[in-house]
């Protein structure tokens, strides 16, 4: 196991070198350029703020430079933010976006989970068809949606929270339930969807019922037999999950007004702005990878019938 870990770590370099190489030069052949929007100015002007950012140089020594610059963790400076430095930015925003995902997806995940246990078990009864329909209602409303219907009636309706703002303000904590709330919704749908019809397959399965047969407890069978492996396709699912649900919460930090990566990265990638493109898709890749090495490890703990030679 401890071989397979050293492995597949080793494998992320490769993976990330791709992806920095890829990015890097798809960014630097499409249309437009960091100072194709800037108001005219003289050729002497352009040539000198190509000089400063070592565009002027061949395209394959931009690649070493920058190259060499991430490997010592810098993502050179923003075109377009000129006083701040994309690492500066990545830090200022991206915490704020992590944070109100791990909070989304954990809600999602545990209710995801609760709900999909109880559908299976009562499959073809009231509670199935009113789970699974909630879990349609979730995937089928956009979030740009359900973000303002949840503004009205629990913010100014019923006025129990804050509609917008973050935690610095005066409202602290409670400025998070409303934006975590909306950005979990589609995700609690596919995982009580995914749980039920991994549960219900599980369910039928003969060590199941070789387990019943011995005289165990249902709540012995669920508990150690079933959820082991009915969860497998919910673990393998967090992976692309936890990255996609802090890159695509665009909307919600629109609606709620969180200063989170979301707007930044729309905005550099408008604005082409190559150093902060590349260092947001540096950071997005990274996650989704490490988040992938981290299922496959998980997963080798929930199925034993996996074997890391």
């Amino acid at each position: 196991m401890s071989k397979y870990i050293i492995r597949r770590a080793l494998s992320l370099i490769p993976t990330m070198f791709i992806i920095v190489t890829l990015s890097f030069f798809l960014v630097r052949f499409a249309p437009g350029g960091p100072f194709s929007s800037e108001k005219k100015v003289t050729e002497q002007v352009l040539q000198n703020l190509l000089k400063k950012y070592h565009m002027d140089e061949p395209l394959g020594k931009q690649y070493l430079r920058y190259l060499g610059d991430v490997l010592r963790g810098d993502f050179g400076p923003s075109f377009r933010y000129r006083d701040s430095t994309v690492n500066q930015l990545i830090a200022q925003t991206l915490p704020n976006s992590m944070m109100l995902g791990t909070i989304a997806l954990s809600m999602a995940l545990f209710a995801g989970i609760g709900v999909g246990i109880v559908s299976a078990l009562k499959q073809n009864r009231w509670q199935d068809y009113l789970a699974m329909s909630f879990a349609v209602v979730g995937i089928s409303i956009p979030l740009f949606v359900i973000g303002p219907l949840l503004q009205l009636i629990l913010g100014l309706k019923l006025r129990w929270l804050p509609i917008s703002g973050w935690i610095t303000s005066r409202d602290g904590w409670k400025t998070l339930i409303l934006p975590a709330l909306t950005l979990s919704f589609p995700y609690f749908a596919y995982i009580a969807r995914l749980s039920r019809a991994s549960i219900l397959e599980v369910l039928r399965s003969d060590y199941v019922r070789t387990a019943r047969a011995k005289g165990l407890s249902e709540r012995v069978v669920i508990g150690k037999h079933v959820l082991k492996g009915g969860l497998l396709p919910v673990v393998s699912y967090l992976g692309p999950a936890f990255s996609g649900i802090i890159t695509g919460s665009l909307v919600v930090e629109s609606v709620f007004a969180i200063p989170g990566i979301g707007r930044v990265f729309v905005q550099s990638a408008l604005n082409r702005d190559y150093t902060l493109i590349m260092g947001e898709v540096i950071m997005y890749s990274l996650i989704l990878v490490t988040m992938n090495f981290i299922v496959d490890i998980v997963y080798g703990f929930l199925d034993p019938r996996i074997s890391y030679k």
